[in-house]
């Protein structure tokens, strides 16, 4: 009789170790993001394709989002240089990036969701308007990442990083389509795309709240004419826009996650996995 009970419970300790075992394998194996390399100027270049350094953009998004790139695409982007100030108890870091290669990147919000949830203002006459439609990145260019903190037990905590695609002189590749959805015999229409050169992206940590505040350097009708005339009013635009433009609702994960990206960089990290991000569409 003990040599039955002892085999039982031999059998149920190996039954919950491999349980165990089995939980944590899937805990181990669950799915990331890509993984972005930096060499910072250092040894042999380290190129990202640039839908890897864009990921953040389908992790913010509160909506799905469908990545799109032209054919050919050689688009690429390198991290080529980090430095970091201590002052205090605070830091700042810069580190510079920059596109090359060829082609353009898409990113498309699917709005499905978002229409069916306000459909009855849609159906009695009311528009969602300024919608994000698209994020993009089209050709080559340069930027920086700014990143602020404090040490907290000698530990950096980031604050806030600004992602700048507009540097050296040279003219943002990154730029926003805007549109306003309504509903007319029947039918979802989307009217009056915009597309606003992107400046800036700034993640701030607020209690409460994770926001991204976009400033631009240009917006206009998406079917305005590449004139003189046409980018200065843009640009004229651009300044008003930065002045009225609230701060957009993101995802919280997505939120963090670029507050993490801004402590691997301040940190001269050698590489920075993104988090999974779940509204990515195949």
């Amino acid at each position: 009789m003990g040599h039955m009970l002892s085999a039982r419970l031999f059998i149920r300790i190996m039954s919950a170790s491999i349980a165990g075992l089995a939980f944590a394998f899937r805990l181990s194996a669950a799915p990331t993001g890509p993984t972005l390399q930096m060499d910072y100027g250092h040894g042999p270049p380290l190129e990202n394709p640039a839908a890897r350094f864009m990921y953040f953009v389908p992790l913010i998004s509160p909506e799905p989002v469908a990545v799109f790139t032209s054919a050919g695409n050689t688009q690429c982007a390198r991290v080529i240089s980090s430095s970091c100030h201590l002052a205090g108890a605070t830091f700042q870091a810069t580190c510079e990036f920059e596109f090359g290669g060829t082609g353009s990147l898409r990113n498309v919000v699917d709005h499905t969701e978002l229409i069916r949830r306000h459909l009855a203002k849609l159906m009695t006459g009311g528009s969602l308007q300024r919608q994000l439609a698209s994020i993009n990145v089209t050709g080559q260019g340069n930027g920086r990442v700014e990143i602020e903190g404090v040490l907290t037990n000698g530990l950096r905590v980031v604050n806030q990083v600004r992602l700048n695609f507009s540097d050296h002189g040279k003219p943002t590749p990154v730029s926003i389509t805007l549109q306003d959805i309504c509903y007319r015999n029947g039918t979802v229409h989307f009217e009056n795309e915009l597309v606003a050169q992107v400046n800036t992206l700034l993640f701030r940590r607020t209690p409460g709240q994770t926001q991204m505040q976009i400033t631009v350097a240009s917006i206009k009708p998406k079917n305005a004419a590449d004139s003189v005339w046409q980018n200065f009013m843009g640009g004229l635009k651009g300044m008003l826009a930065n002045q009225l433009l609230p701060p957009i609702d993101v995802d919280a994960a997505g939120h963090q996650a670029m507050l993490d990206f801004g402590l691997a960089l301040a940190n001269a990290e050698p590489t920075f996995t993104f988090p999974f991000a779940k509204r990515l569409k195949p």
